[in-house]
C-alpha cells in the first residue's frame, strides 16, 4: 500500500525566483528565508556571508609568527568590537547587505540599537531581550523569533543598502551573534526599519504561516512539468540498487522513502548499513554518499521531526534540498548490511528555470574525522566541511556520541572562506550555533535548526542540525568549516557528520565513502545502564529528618559520568558552616559493619563532618575539586550497630582556600559492608 504522502498532492506556497536584476525588494529578501532552489545558484564575486559575534577576543592571529594564539580561549559572552564612551560597539558591516539571524543566551535590558546607512536615527532601539519577547513588531512571528532550548533567535531580515553599524548599553547582556550577507556591489535593497509597510508584513507573514505549520510540505509548491517516481525497493545484503535514472537538464526537487524496519536496535543499525549515493552528469563518484539516516538530519535511528529542508515523520523522511544537473541523476540505495530491506520511494523532479551553467551541484557527505587541520595550535577544530571552487555552504547535521557525559559542546563554529587566516565566522559555543544554548538537552524542533534526539543531559547520543538558507555561506575559491572539539576521541566523545554544500560542477570533492565497520562498530544502541553499587543506600532515597538551614533536592549526575550510582545523589545547597543535615540510615540486620560512602566533590563544595548517632564517622572531608568528581567509596569507620533506622548527620565545618564558598554538600550512597567480610 502506498503511503499517503505519495498521494497527496503538494499546496502551492508561491515564492519568487530570487532577486530582480537591479536587487531586492523586501519581500524579495523575505522569499529567501524559504527557497531552497535559490541555493544552488552559484554566487557572484562580492557575496559573502561572514558573523559578528561575542567570541574570546584573546584568540587571535600573531601577524608575526603566523600561528594560532590561545585557541582554546573560552570567555565568549562579552567580546567586542570597541568601547566608544558608554556604549559598545558589537558589529560594523558594509552594504549592500543584509542582517539573517541574531541570536542570544542571556540578552539583558540594555538597549541594542541598530543604525542603518549612516541614519543617526537608530533603526530598532530595544532592550537585546526585547528582540526576542515577541511583543514588538516586527519581531512577532513565531517561526522567525523563538525561544530554542534557552536559545533567543530572530530570523527577521534587516537589510542595509551602504552600513549598519550596531552598538549597545553596557547592561545588553550576554553572548550574541548577527550573522549577515554582503551582497554584489551594485545590488540595491530597502533600509530596514522598524514601523513597515503592510506589504511588507503581509510577506513576513505568509512565510511565517508557511513555516509555522506547513513544513514538510515544499516551500516551492507543483511545479511546472513536474513528474514523480514512485517505486518499492527491495536491496539485498551486499547489494547496490538503482532506484532511479532521470535524464536531464532537470532538477531532483524532493526525495521521499520510507524503509521498512524491525525494533530501535534494527532501525539503528539499519539507517547506518544503507547508503544513498547519488551521481550528476554520470560523474566518477557520488556528490551524495551518506547513510540513510544521517542524510535526513539526524541519528541515531529515527527521531521525529520537520525542518525546512529535512525531516522524519511518521509517514516516512523527505528532502526539499534542490539537486539540478545537466544530463542525467542517478539516485541509488546500498546495503552493506546482513538483512535484505524494503524501502518505499517518490523522487520528484522538474525542468530548470535557469541555465545549467549558473547552478552548483548539490554535495552531502557523511564522515567521521576528516580532513583535521594542519596546524598543532588548532588541534581542538574539528573539520565539518573542506570544499574547493565556488559553491554555498548550506549546513551540517551533527551526531555525538558521548557515553561519559559531560557538556560535549563548550567549542566554537570557525568558518575561513576563499582562503582566509582568520575565520570570518567565529562563533562562541557549539550550542550557540545550534541556536540553543547552557548545555540544555531539550528537544527543540524548527525550520532551520534542531535537536531532534538527546538521549538524556548530554550523556549517550546527541543530534543537532542547523541550515543556512537565507543565511548560506557563499565562496569563490575554497571553504573551510570547522566546530571546536573540547573532549578527545578516547575520552570517548565521537563526533560524525554530513555538511550540505553546493559546488560548481567538475570541481574536486574529496570525500570518499567511510566503510560500514567506522559508521556502526563505535557506540551502544540501547539507553545506557547506570552505574549501581549493590546493597547501598542511595542518598536521593534517605529520608530528610531535619536540615538546619539551606535546601535539599535530587540532582541527576549523569551529565558528568556513570561514576555516581544510580547517576544521582542527594544535594544539600545553601548551606553554611555549622549547619547540620539529618538523614535517616536504615539499616536491615544487626551486626558489625564498616561504614562506607561516595560523596561529589567541585569547586563550590565544602568541607563536611559526618556523625552517626552523634558519633563522629572520621575526619574531615574536603569536597573541593576543579571538576564535578565523585570522591570514591571512603570507610569512615566501624560501627556495631542495631537492626532499624539510625541517625546520618552531615555538618558543614568550612571550606577549601580555593574553593567557592557555596559550601554546597552531595551524597551518593552509603554502604554498610559486614566488617567480618574483610
Amino acid at each position: 500500500m502506498l503511503h499517503k504522502w505519495m498521494l497527496a498532492a503538494v499546496t502551492a506556497l508561491c515564492l519568487a525566483p530570487g532577486a530582480r536584476a537591479d536587487g531586492y525588494t523586501y519581500a524579495d529578501l523575505v522569499k529567501r528565508l524559504t527557497d531552497l532552489e535559490a541555493l544552488a545558484v552559484l554566487p557572484k564575486p562580492g557575496n559573502t556571508c561572514q558573523q559578528a559575534s561575542s567570541y574570546d577576543r584573546a584568540s587571535r592571529l600573531d601577524p608575526a609568527t603566523g600561528r594560532y594564539v590561545a585557541w582554546d580561549a573560552n570567555g565568549d559572552g562579552g567580546g567586542v568590537i570597541r568601547a566608544e564612551g558608554d556604549q559598545l560597539v558589537l558589529a560594523e558591516m558594509e552594504g549592500p547587505g543584509c542582517i539573517w539571524r541574531i541570536w542570544s543566551a542571556a540578552p539583558g535590558k540594555g538597549r541594542v540599537r541598530i543604525y542603518l546607512d549612516g541614519d543617526p536615527i537608530p533603526a530598532v532601539d530595544l532592550p537585546f531581550a526585547a528582540y526576542f519577547d515577541g511583543k514588538h513588531a516586527p519581531f512577532v512571528y513565531p517561526s522567525l523569533v523563538h525561544d530554542a532550548a534557552s536559545g533567543k533567535n530572530a530570523y527577521v531580515p534587516i537589510p542595509f543598502q551602504r552600513s549598519c553599524k550596531v552598538v549597545a548599553e553596557r547592561n545588553w547582556g550576554l553572548y550574541y551573534h548577527f550573522t549577515w550577507e554582503r551582497f554584489p556591489a551594485g545590488t540595491t535593497v530597502p533600509t530596514f526599519r522598524q514601523v513597515m509597510p503592510q506589504a511588507d508584513l503581509s510577506a513576513l507573514r505568509r512565510a511565517d504561516e508557511y513555516l509555522t505549520g506547513r513544513l514538510g510540505e515544499d516551500p516551492a509548491g507543483p511545479r511546472r512539468d513536474e513528474q514523480s517516481i514512485e517505486r518499492r525497493t527491495r536491496v539485498a545484503p551486499g547489494a547496490a540498487v538503482t532506484v532511479a535514472r532521470i535524464d536531464g537538464p532537470r532538477a531532483v526537487t524532493a526525495l521521499r522513502v520510507r524503509p521498512r524496519l524491525g525494533d530501535r536496535k534494527d532501525e539503528v543499525m539499519a539507517l547506518r548499513e544503507l547508503v544513498l549515493r547519488v551521481t550528476f552528469d554520470d560523474a566518477a563518484a557520488p556528490a551524495v554518499w551518506s547513510p540513510l539516516g544521517d542524510f535526513f538530519g539526524t541519528a541515531p535511528g529515527i527521531n521525529h521531526y520537520r525542518s525546512l529542508p529535512l525531516g522524519m515523520t511518521e509517514d516516512g523522511f523527505y528532502s526539499f534540498w534542490y539537486m539540478p544537473f545537466a544530463r542525467g541523476a542517478t539516485v541509488e540505495i546500498v546495503n552493506e548490511g546482513k538483512s535484505a530491506r524494503t524501502l518505499d520511494w517518490r523522487i520528484t523532479h522538474a525542468p530548470l528555470d535557469r541555465p545549467v551553467e549558473q547552478l552548483g551541484r548539490f554535495h552531502a557527505k557523511w564522515h567521521r574525522d576528516a580532513f583535521l587541520p594542519p596546524e598543532p595550535e588548532r588541534h581542538i577544530e574539528w573539520t565539518m566541511l573542506q570544499a574547493s571552487g565556488a559553491g554555498r555552504f548550506c549546513g551540517v547535521s551533527l551526531h555525538v556520541w558521548n557515553p561519559k557525559g559531560g557538556w560535549w559542546g563548550e567549542g566554537d563554529e570557525m568558518f575561513y572562506v576563499d582562503g582566509e587566516r582568520f575565520p570570518s565566522t567565529f562563533g562562541t559555543g557549539s550550542e550557540d550555533y545550534f541556536g540553543y544554548a547552557w548545555c540544555n538537552p531539550a528537544r527543540f524542533v524548527n525550520a532551520f535548526h534542531n535537536q531532534p534526539f538527546n538521549s538524556g543531559n548530554n550523556r549517550g547520543h546527541a543530534s543537532v542540525n542547523r541550515w543556512h538558507v537565507a543565511d548560506s555561506v557563499p565562496f569563490q575559491t575554497s571553504f573551510f568549516g570547522s566546530i571546536e572539539k573540547y573532549y578527545p576521541n578516547d575520552r570517548p566523545t565521537l563526533y560524525a557528520a554530513v555538511p550540505y554544500w553546493y559546488q560548481r560542477a567538475g570541481s574536486a570533492d574529496a570525500y570518499g565513502p567511510t566503510p560500514v565497520a567506522e559508521r556502526i562498530g563505535y557506540f551502544e544502541v540501547g539507553p545506557l545502564p547506570a552505574t549501581e553499587v549493590k546493597g547501598a543506600t542511595e542518598g536521593e532515597t534517605m529520608v530528610v529528618l531535619e536540615r538546619t538551614g539551606g535546601d535539599t533536592s535530587v540532582q541527576d549526575l549523569s551529565a558528568f559520568g556513570p561514576a555516581w550510582s544510580k547517576d544521582k545523589q542527594v544535594w544539600w545547597t545553601g548551606g553554611r558552616p555549622g549547619d547540620r543535615l539529618t538523614l535517616t540510615l536504615p539499616v536491615r540486620r544487626a551486626g558489625r559493619y564498616d561504614i562506607k560512602l561516595q560523596m561529589t566533590c567541585a569547586r563550590d563544595y565544602g568541607i563536611v563532618q559526618w556523625w552517626l548517632d552523634g558519633e563522629k564517622l572520621g575526619d574531615p572531608q574536603d569536597l573541593y575539586s576543579a571538576e564535578v568528581v565523585p570522591t570514591g567509596e571512603l570507610i569512615l569507620g566501624t560501627r556495631q550497630l542495631t537492626a532499624g533506622e539510625h541517625r546520618l548527620v552531615a555538618e558543614i565545618v568550612g571550606a577549601n582556600p580555593s574553593a567557592v564558598p557555596a559550601h554546597m554538600v552531595g551524597l551518593d550512597y552509603v554502604l554498610l559492608a559486614p566488617a567480618n567480610a574483610r
